[in-house]
């Protein structure tokens, strides 16, 4: 009973975690890429065509299908508005919370589960990136979703874990590319190799597995291959004879990351190391500190039972390959975050319970000096639409409240407080600052 009482404050705040995340879902849809994707799967719909991709009538290639196909399945059933073009990128960010769920759970408890959702569904890139809905609210269900059914599936020959593992991996390649294979085998072969499984690294259960992926992927290249190689004549990227597959496979992803392909950018070792620190606020610094404090201890721990390996090597093998990449987003990070957020809640766990304050003391000041920009916005900007006032009533009965509710778990009060406020500040964002400023694109 008393465990199911400790619970309370941080399910309250989960479900307003949840509520804000779906609060951008009527605000206008942001230029240049999410207009893009929303014309594409909106084309799809109305024509009936869930084969070839268009943009203005011209034959477009730069993502793969199948975010374009749950949306355009979407426009169908609902029509097209603009909660309807978001609702499926919403939907799998709150798969990947479900999925975060069930995996911390499964490797260290219910506690630390529940603060891995609220870490997560608050990280600020991700409440962002549901309002500005592109791929990535995709991928941030599916690779971690993916990573739990194949844990599962280790030490068993053939499963339906095996085999539901390889289609949530498939559709992360049909909604990026080949590159989002990195954090899910990055986390499966570096679980394996560090706790010196051989046995199961080298079982032919994988072969099994590249096998189910490349089936799964079928649709994709068999799309590309009607649309692009079946017509060498088609002009895309200013040239004739391109070929779809080639480009899905190849130009895509290594073309981008050697920087040789049609499409190309320009690199920095840094970015996603200093991105970090803004796009997961208010935990980014917390997540510094629990991946170092992980990989400092964790190494002398190696085979207990809740040290689990699968979150630092899939996020870390991720950051890493994008940072030497020559092609960088923001975005791009939000894939791990559901393992960084397991790594913070584990952190944080830990924190309370050796009675450590630096970090309270740390997220205390954070969350004033959030509410002090936000303030600030607010004085300059002078959004059409104040919410400033509904904004600092709502954020000061709801910290009363929890510290009502959690009065007999203090040490988590500052950690309750951050996410809370980083709510308060989306409700802010979705709900004035952005209808305020989309009124300019």
């Amino acid at each position: 009973m008393q465990n199911q009482i400790n619970y309370k404050p941080l399910q309250i705040l989960i479900g307003l975690a949840v509520l804000v995340n779906f609060s951008g879902l009527f605000v206008t849809i942001m230029d240049p890429d999410a207009n893009l994707y929303a014309s594409i799967a909106k084309t799809m719909a109305e024509n009936n065509d869930y084969v070839n991709l268009y943009f203005r009538g011209i034959d477009w290639l730069d993502k793969p299908h199948f975010p374009f196909w749950i949306t355009a399945l979407f426009f169908e059933v609902f029509g097209f508005h603009t909660w309807v073009y978001k609702l499926p990128g919403v939907l799998s960010t709150m798969l990947g919370a479900w999925y975060t769920y069930l995996f911390a759970k499964k490797y260290y408890n219910k506690t630390i589960a529940l603060w891995a959702v609220f870490i997560l569904l608050t990280s600020i890139h991700i409440i962002v990136s549901n309002n500005d809905v592109r791929a990535e609210p995709f991928l941030t269900g599916l690779i971690i979703a993916s990573v739990y059914h194949f844990s599962n599936s280790i030490s068993k020959k053939i499963s339906i874990q095996l085999v539901v593992a390889c289609l949530f991996a498939a559709c992360a390649v049909m909604t990026k590319g080949l590159f989002t294979l990195i954090p899910i085998g990055g986390a499966v072969v570096g679980e394996l190799i560090i706790k010196k499984k051989w046995r199961e690294l080298f079982h032919w259960r994988w072969i099994v597995a590249v096998t189910l992926i490349t089936i799964f992927i079928l649709p994709e290249l068999y799309c590309l291959w009607l649309q692009f190689d079946q017509h060498p004549e088609k002009i895309v990227f200013g040239t004739t004879g391109v070929s779809g597959i080639q480009f899905f496979l190849w130009d895509s992803q290594f073309g981008r990351f050697f920087n040789t392909g049609p499409i190309k950018g320009k690199g920095d070792y840094l970015f996603f190391l200093h991105t970090i620190l803004w796009a997961m606020l208010p935990w980014s610094l917390i997540m510094y500190a629990a991946l170092f404090t992980k990989l400092k201890n964790g190494l002398r721990k190696v085979k207990t039972d809740y040290n689990e390996w699968f979150t630092v090597c899939g996020s870390l093998l991720t950051l890493l390959i994008f940072s030497l990449s020559s092609f960088q987003l923001p975005h791009y990070s939000n894939i791990v975050f559901p393992f960084l957020a397991i790594l913070c809640a584990h952190f944080i766990w830990n924190l309370v319970k050796s009675g450590k304050k630096i970090f309270a003391a740390i997220q205390h000041i954070l969350s004033v000096l959030i509410l002090i920009l936000v303030v600030a916005l607010v004085i300059i900007y002078k959004p059409s639409i104040n919410l400033l006032f509904v904004f600092l009533l709502i954020a000061m009965l709801f910290l009363a409240l929890l510290l009502r509710l959690h009065k007999n778990e203090s040490p988590y009060t500052p950690y309750f407080r951050s996410g809370f406020i980083i709510s308060a500040v989306a409700l802010f964002l979705n709900l004035s600052f952005y209808p305020s400023l989309l009124k300019y694109q």
